[in-house]
């Protein structure tokens, strides 16, 4: 089956895809757009986090042909070309990317939440995060991150 869909602004399609196929694997394979990684393939890490229609989703648990005429927003799409997002920056700024597995899926569940709450509790951050795993921190340097990111955009907000 071809799938077409818009992946970060851009109409995009994958030939040959057949039913069992994930969103993941046709994003990475593909589509060339590594960035969103295949960690667990169950849902239960977070490490490919991406907007399927502006709703946050595990692109392991979609099958390809459900994108299928609706928008994708990896973390690449996050970016403005070579100008990073402010969430991205700020896990940067922070330390908080180590070997970077999880990194891109924090960045997108990061992006949502404070897409939501400008300025979020540390119970809201942990809670935001819970579908989020991280084998390399102890998460203070990501936590470091979210409320610097929420910290700046307050500031940049009139």
């Amino acid at each position: 089956m071809r799938v077409i869909c818009t992946v970060n602004g851009v109409e995009r399609s994958a030939d040959d895809v057949w039913e069992g196929e994930s969103l993941l694997y046709v994003l990475r394979e593909r589509m060339g757009l590594p960035g969103s990684k295949n960690a667990c393939e169950q849902g239960e890490c977070g490490s490919c986090t991406v907007y399927l229609d502006g709703v946050a989703v595990c692109a392991c648990l979609v099958a390809a042909g459900q994108a299928a005429g609706r928008d994708v927003v990896t973390v690449e799409g996050l970016a403005d070309g070579e100008e990073l997002h402010p969430v991205q920056r700020a896990f940067l700024d922070a330390g908080a990317v180590q070997c970077g597995f999880c990194t891109p899926g924090l960045v997108v569940a990061v992006h949502d939440l404070l897409e939501r709450e400008a300025a979020p509790s540390d119970p809201e951050i942990r809670e935001a995060l819970a579908g989020n795993l991280c084998r390399c921190t102890g998460y203070e340097k990501i936590l470091d991150a979210v409320r610097l990111a929420a910290a700046r955009a307050r500031e940049e907000t009139p």
